[in-house]
């Protein structure tokens, strides 16, 4: 596969955006390219996805939204297992006075 000139450079298509991680202040996006396979999948700079923009506010509008399902989630459980311990103290009580 060729790559796409871009301003007079070579670079090759993103077919999606994995996962992010910022180190030293640095943001970084896991890259997956296109027809290649998940051995050549590489960290990239944001600066250097500014081709991509589309691509990188889809990845963390999608992030954000799995962040707050997991919130809730999460919110959901502990509400549940306050519940289940709450009525166990009390059945404790009344059982063994």
């Amino acid at each position: 596969m060729k790559p796409v000139e871009i301003n007079e450079v070579k670079e090759w298509k993103v077919e999606k955006i994995l996962n992010k991680r910022k180190i030293r202040g640095v943001v970084k996006y896991l890259i997956q390219w296109k027809r290649f396979t998940a051995e050549y999948n590489s960290w990239e700079k944001k600066e250097d996805l500014e081709n991509v923009k589309k691509v990188v506010i889809e990845f963390e509008r999608r992030m954000n939204a799995e962040v707050r399902q997991q919130a809730k989630l999460d919110l959901a459980e502990e509400r549940d297992f306050k519940k289940r311990d709450l009525f166990r103290k009390y059945t404790a009580k009344m059982l063994y006075g």
